[in-house]
């Protein structure tokens, strides 16, 4: 078979077509090809992200479950209520949980702080002034019919030697409330007019504190301090504080206690004179400074020469002039 040349130029033709169409087809596959491995590379760092923080949430949850397991569980203490306030002659509640590792039979103490611990409850039983009054059920204790002198901070101890933490105490502070008592007041029963008196009111056992308030012939007197008062009230400490009494101020005063526990009480009513003199209280007082001074010149007149004499001694005695005879003289006793 003979090829023209015209011929061998269409077959070189054609072959460079074939193999221009090859390379375009070659060229394109590898570009899906390319697109390909980009899209497993982003999948799988997608998916190494996904396990990593699954991973870490695992991880978490984990720790979580061990942190929670039996195996690391101890004691613990606690109590509902830390800080508790009760009246007077009512019952006291003094919270306390606990919880065990492997201690089934824990030992239970509750102790009073003050100066001195004392034991409220020990060995299974309550001790000293508690006894008789007081019951406990787990390791709250109830205390009936407190008193003032329950008040105080109390301390509750739970001992279990099989866990690995074998000792757990709480804290309560229980504070007894006391209604006002009847006040003791002081009140003069006269007084100068002029002069400066003090009225003084007491409750020593109220809790908390009792405020204090001021009766005159039965009319509140006011503890706002305005110019036209003369007397100066402090309701916290009940004394009442006149500065110069007078005429008006006479009558009968009383004192009224409260706080926030129970009703108020009230003193019973002192009468209050006030003593007038005719002459002013300057004429009192020039005649007092008269009378000092003339004490004083009277003082002068007989202490200055009895210290003089004193100091110096007696005087001697007077002397007599006698003349002394040469010879001695011979009395007739006849004549």
């Amino acid at each position: 078979m003979r090829w023209s040349p015209s011929g061998a130029r269409t077959w070189k033709t054609s072959r460079t077509s074939q193999i221009s169409g090859i390379s375009s087809v070659s060229c394109g596959a590898c570009s899906q090809t390319l697109k390909s491995i980009s899209r497993i590379f982003q999948f799988t760092a997608q998916s190494c992200a996904r396990t990593m923080d699954s991973k870490g949430i695992l991880s978490l949850t984990l720790l979580l479950l061990l942190s929670q397991s039996p195996a690391s569980l101890s004691l613990t203490v606690s109590t509902s209520e830390a800080k508790m306030e009760v009246h007077e002659n009512t019952d006291a509640v003094l919270s306390c949980q606990f919880k065990t590792e492997k201690e089934t039979n824990p030992r239970i103490e509750w102790k009073k702080k003050g100066k001195d611990i004392h034991f409220v409850y020990f060995d299974g039983k309550f001790t000293g002034s508690f006894a008789g009054r007081a019951k406990i059920e787990g390791a709250t204790v109830t205390l009936h019919a407190v008193t003032q002198k329950d008040s105080g901070l109390y301390r509750c101890e739970v001992s279990a030697p099989a866990d690995h933490t074998n000792l757990g105490e709480v804290n309560v502070t229980l504070n007894v409330l006391v209604p006002p008592h009847t006040p003791f007041c002081e009140v003069p029963s006269s007084v100068l007019s002029g002069t400066s008196v003090e009225l003084h009111c007491k409750d020593k056992l109220s809790v908390p504190p009792s405020t204090f308030l001021w009766y005159k012939d039965n009319k509140a007197l006011s503890a706002t301090h305005t110019p036209d008062i003369v007397y100066s009230m402090d309701t916290d400490t009940g004394t009442l504080n006149i500065k110069s009494v007078s005429k008006a101020d006479s009558g009968q005063y009383r004192c009224e206690v409260s706080n926030r526990v129970g009703a108020s009480k009230s003193s019973v009513a002192h009468h209050m004179k006030v003593i007038e003199y005719p002459l002013s209280m300057t004429t009192l007082i020039a005649g007092a400074v008269g009378l000092f001074l003339l004490i004083l010149i009277c003082c002068l007149d007989v202490c200055l020469p009895l210290t003089g004499l004193l100091q110096n001694g007696p005087p001697p005695p007077p002397t007599r002039n006698v003349s002394v005879l040469p010879f001695p003289v011979v009395v007739d006793q006849e004549r």
